[in-house]
């Protein structure tokens, strides 16, 4: 760990995107210097725009001009040298709207988990040539798809064609029921599937039926040499929220910053539930009866929480016993995953 890093007077950093080139960067500080910089890069170690920040500022600075096609990291540094890395959580994509930065996270001996390392996200269908770019340019080397098999075939990834990214598929699914067949009964007016615990008792299948894939994500990232990954499903809320629970917990985030994690799902996914429920509507579908199965629902992530604890003590507890990650290699997990 960075000794500056460590001893920073700097906390609490956000970034809210104003518009298309503008982002706001707000702080606190422990001990006001009267010169702060915040520096704009495209990767984590880039300098390309600096902002000198004075008093005046009240700990919020604007940096705007910002390529709309670019991932940006941002540096807050004091004139001691003390600086704290950050940047947005959400990835801006044309094709997706729940792709998502999993650093930034405090853990419970107070490192962080970094940034621009791990990924979650939505369905890769519709991947422009523009988000291509700024997936290359994030590092990333291996796409691991939840999907079934028939999700897959319906919509496949759209991944850069120069063979930069690996796609691997490892199904999370139960029987021949996925996201298709799904909306397959919708089609015909069948809800019957949708009964009051069938996303709860999903979350739990997850832990229970599918630690095999978990542990291939994160044995995965421990032996990897590579700089990023990405895991996603249909609307990387339920499968992929599984995965980055695992993984937050086990690096020692606290659990109610993995629930608010998980629910920043409802957030991003939020623009395109109007759609969707006219689509559902005009099936001859009551939509308010679909709300749970296009939403990530809040007492789905308390019951996996529970599952674990109760079952297993702990995620780390879960993954070296059912899923085949060592605690050893949990221990290099967060030194490769923490700062």
């Amino acid at each position: 760990m960075n000794h500056n890093e460590k001893k920073s007077i700097l906390s609490d950093i956000q970034v809210r995107r104003i518009d298309s080139e503008t982002v706001e960067l707000c702080w606190q500080s422990k001990d006001c210097k009267p010169t702060i910089s915040v520096c704009a890069g495209l990767r984590r170690k880039d300098v390309l725009q600096k902002v000198p920040v004075d008093k005046s500022n009240n700990g919020c600075v604007k940096i705007s001009g910002l390529d709309t096609g670019t991932r940006y990291y941002y540096h807050v540094v004091d004139e001691d040298g003390t600086r704290l890395l950050t940047a947005e959580r959400r990835v801006l994509l044309e094709g997706t709207v729940n792709f998502r930065d999993i650093g930034g996270y405090r853990t419970g001996d107070g490192r962080e988990v970094k940034w621009g390392k791990v990924f979650r996200s939505d369905g890769l269908a519709r991947l422009t040539g523009k988000d291509h770019q700024v997936l290359t340019q994030m590092g990333i080397e291996r796409v691991f798809d939840f999907r079934s098999p028939a999700e897959v075939s319906e919509s496949p990834d759209k991944l850069p064609e120069n063979g930069s990214m690996s796609h691997v598929n490892l199904p999370v699914a139960y029987g021949s029921f996925d996201f298709v067949d799904a909306m397959v009964r919708l089609k015909k007016g069948d809800v019957s599937w949708l009964t009051p615990d069938f996303m709860v008792n999903g979350y739990i299948r997850n832990i229970e039926e599918f630690a095999s894939v978990w542990g291939e994500v994160i044995n995965f990232i421990a032996d990897s040499k590579g700089t990023a990954l990405l895991f996603h499903c249909t609307g990387g809320k339920d499968r992929a929220g599984t995965c980055a629970a695992l993984i937050l917990l086990m690096l020692g985030v606290d659990e109610k910053t993995v629930i608010e994690d998980h629910q920043l799902s409802n957030i991003y996914i939020a623009e395109l539930l109007p759609t969707i429920f006219e689509l559902i509507a005009s099936y001859g579908v009551d939509p308010d009866k679909l709300v749970p199965y296009f939403t990530a629902p809040l007492e789905c992530i308390h019951a996996l929480l529970d599952h674990l604890r109760n079952n297993y003590g702990s995620a780390s507890e879960y993954l070296a016993k059912k899923a085949g990650v060592k605690k050893e290699t949990q221990a290099l997990l967060k030194e490769k995953l923490l700062r």
